[in-house]
């Protein structure tokens, strides 16, 4: 079968041809209909060999949706031809994280040896994958699976981060998004339906910005220096009670602090490496800061109902197996808008 494989330290992706898996005891088969591109592959990939945490080479994907193909002996749940999307932050299953579906924040997988699917398991970027047990799988129904894949990461992450933070956003707060892309503007399509809060966007491209108008953001402002000031001005001095940073360097963690308020959350979701200074005075009083991992499996299937219920809209734009590299060589760009799909089997 094909696949897209990360094979050498430093090199772009190449589409290389392997053998199709089958399905061990407890596995489950999957035709991949679907697969996300997203920003932390481009991060894996900027890794050096001694930070690379498994070995290469490594089928990319992490965000998978397919039909059922084939089950390993034992397994029940699914049958074949069923349409499912991959949970992707797998655990050991049996701890307590585990045992509620908070498998995002298993203490034992990196210890065991247990990788997501796509960073670090073989992913979905082929036409087939194989998942390692049925909790991992959600039913999608006849959701189409290119709209369905991202959610899979770029739905439950903010997700996750938003459930978090619920209980600031009441009438009258404010929530700031900062990067309105593949994660971004999901996060406020989710603010606008879960909360009341007013939502600012903020990107430094103007096509995003429209895009986030497009998706229910109030305002979309510029992110530059004066930014901060801007979204002290609209809340009357008193600063956001949620800042969603989807960027994650320094400059966007200083902005998140610096338009806070009393008692706020910030969350730093992106994966650009940067930190925020935290100390009594050095933040506003009361803000806590969090570094949101992925979402539980009971939130992954909320995001599903979301969509079934046509509360989400994924901005998407497909690829074939052939063309991924390319897909890569546009987000790197930033010039994906919304999110990616690759079509392995189209």
């Amino acid at each position: 079968m094909k696949a897209l494989q990360y094979r050498t330290i430093g090199s772009p992706p190449e589409v290389v041809d392997i053998p199709t898996p089958e399905p061990g005891p407890g596995q489950i088969l999957l035709k991949v209909t679907a697969a996300g591109v997203c920003h932390s592959d481009i991060a894996v990939m900027s890794m050096s060999a001694e930070r690379l945490p498994f070995p290469l080479p490594l089928t990319l994907g992490h965000e998978g949706a397919g039909i059922v193909a084939g089950l390993g002996d034992g397994v029940t749940g699914v049958t074949v031809g069923d349409a499912v999307v991959v949970y992707g932050p797998w655990g050991c299953g049996v701890c307590p994280a585990c045992a509620s579906g908070r498998e995002n924040y298993c203490p034992h997988a990196r210890t065991l040896g247990i990788h997501p699917p796509g960073l670090g398991s073989p992913g979905a970027m082929a036409e087939y994958l194989v998942v390692d047990d049925v909790r991992h799988l959600v039913p999608i129904g006849d959701l189409d699976p290119v709209a369905a894949v991202p959610l899979t990461d770029a739905g439950l992450t903010p997700y996750h981060a938003i459930r978090r933070a619920l209980p600031k956003l009441v009438p009258g707060s404010t929530a700031v998004v900062i990067g309105t892309g593949g994660l971004g503007h999901l996060a406020i399509q989710l603010l606008r339906n879960l909360t009341p809060a007013r939502i600012v966007a903020l990107d430094v491209s103007e096509d995003k910005l429209q895009l986030a108008r497009s998706v229910g953001a109030h305002e979309a402002l510029l992110s530059d220096e004066n930014a901060a000031t801007r979204v002290r001005e609209l809340t009357g001095g008193l600063g956001a009670r949620a800042v969603l940073d989807f960027v994650g360097i320094d400059i966007t963690g200083r902005m998140a602090v610096a338009m806070a308020g009393l008692d706020s959350d910030v969350q730093l979701v992106g994966l650009g490496g940067g930190a925020i200074p935290v100390g009594f005075a050095q933040v506003p009083y009361g803000m806590s800061v969090t570094a949101p991992y992925w979402g539980s499996r009971t939130e992954l299937a909320d995001v599903i109902a979301l969509a079934q219920a046509d509360v989400l809209s994924v901005r998407t734009e497909t690829y074939s197996l052939d063309e991924a590299p390319l897909a890569y060589e546009r987000l790197h760009d930033g010039k994906i808008s919304g999110r990616a799909v690759i079509l392995p089997n189209a």
